[in-house]
């Protein structure tokens, strides 16, 4: 759909909910699968929404937009999710125009990451810009802003050690298991699910236990039976799910699934057992702690763990900061010229106009007008001119929208 009208009075926003306010089960109600966001980003075209990206992670849940209102991407987020309005309103954020843009910078850079430094981030908003370009609603403003965000990503994690170390969810609960689980090499350990996080648990746990005591479960087999073959652990079908638990010291659970999956019901334990639920929803049901012997840890939980590492990556956050100040202020610059281009190149087609008239008028009048002198000289004033109102409406003082709206009306200027 072309920028049309809805562009002209739409602001850009950034609206959604995170781990800092909205706890695992409100993230959960507002966590979008592949399926919720191709019917988001559908309903937005058919509203009327020109510009849209939108991501769903286990922290967080965002839409980047342009809207006349933010209650219209709300809306989007609330028709397609199990969130409703007065939850969003208890947890979530709304950031408009700069605000807007310095929360993208700072998200993508891992500077507002549950911690610190993950860059995990960046290839979520790159598949999500991609989705939205597949449905035509990306504008000059998204994709500029979202390459921007790219380039100090990069150059943070080149430039400054604030991803330095190991520090993640898979690493802390790798470091939980080894400081609260005796024997860990003698041990075994289940793992349900093969998401990212699980993936990654898998190599970590791999790298510090015996292989042929970690078994792999999956609804999808053959999925599971990829990481296994890569990392040489066993794999187990899911219908001996309630088995392998009974026979597991340590169970980790990363599904995608939307409602929990191991409940007390399944759980049938002739030893203790410590849970890890690494999945956003909450897989495993709350009820498994009234089993005596049964510890279970939430990825909140974990994610709250600091150790040096985390520590260390604080003291780089200055240095990030200032490479963000600086591509940041370079597309808002950009922004800002393209916001006023039209108008200047407007006005100088007004006064170029009035310039003709002028000249015609003299040449009918004088006998001995001197055209070339008059156009040389009429043509430098027009330029000086818009110099002035160019500089003026750069300037950081300047209310712009308030400026254009003065210049469009004083030279009386078409609004294209």
């Amino acid at each position: 759909m072309d920028n049309g009208n809805i562009v002209k009075h739409a602001s850009f926003y950034a609206i959604g909910l995170s781990y800092k306010k909205a706890d695992a089960e409100m993230r959960g109600k507002f966590s979008l699968d592949s399926n919720s966001k191709e019917n988001l980003l559908n309903q937005a075209k058919q509203e009327g929404i020109s510009s849209l990206l939108v991501t769903s992670t286990c922290n967080r849940t965002e839409i980047y937009g342009f809207a006349q209102h933010p209650f219209q991407l709300i809306k989007l987020l609330c028709d397609n999710s199990l969130g409703t309005v007065e939850d969003f309103q208890k947890v979530a954020y709304v950031y408009k125009g700069k605000d807007a843009v310095n929360h993208m910078f700072r998200v993508g850079t891992g500077l507002d990451s549950q911690i610190l430094g993950d860059f995990e981030i960046i290839s979520q908003l790159k598949n999500a810009f991609v989705e939205s370009k597949n449905h035509h609603l990306v504008n000059a403003f998204l994709e500029r802003l979202v390459n921007s965000v790219i380039q100090a990503s990069k150059k943070i994690k080149t430039d400054t050690e604030i991803s330095s170390g190991a520090t993640s969810v898979s690493f802390a609960s790798v470091r939980y298991i080894f400081e609260n689980v005796e024997n860990i090499s003698s041990k075994n350990i289940l793992l349900f699910g093969t998401g990212k996080i699980g993936r990654n648990t898998c190599e970590n746990l791999v790298k510090h236990t015996k292989h042929s005591h970690i078994t792999l479960i999956n609804r999808t087999k053959d999925k599971a039976e990829k990481i296994a073959n890569k990392l040489n652990v066993i794999v187990k079908d899911y219908a001996n799910l309630q088995l392998e638990i009974q026979n597991a010291d340590v169970l980790v659970v990363a599904t995608g699934a939307q409602n929990p999956t191991v409940d007390r019901t399944i759980l049938n334990l002739k030893k203790p057992l410590v849970i890890l639920d690494l999945s956003v929803p909450k897989n495993v049901n709350p009820n498994v702690e009234e089993i005596d012997g049964v510890t279970l840890v939430h990825m909140d939980q974990l994610s709250q763990m600091t150790d040096e590492t985390l520590e260390k990556r604080k003291q780089h956050i200055p240095a990030a900061e200032i490479i963000i100040e600086e591509i940041q202020d370079e597309f808002l610059a950009w922004t800002k010229q393209r916001k006023f281009a039209p108008t200047i190149h407007a006005l100088k087609a007004k006064l170029n106009s009035i310039k003709e008239g002028e000249l015609n008028y003299q040449r009918k009048k004088l006998s001995n007008f001197d055209e070339e002198q008059a156009e040389l000289i009429s043509a430098r004033i027009i330029q000086k001119i818009t110099n002035h109102f160019a500089n003026h409406l750069k300037d950081d003082n300047t209310m712009i929208d308030e400026s254009i709206n003065w210049i469009e009306k004083i030279f009386q200027l078409e609004n294209n």
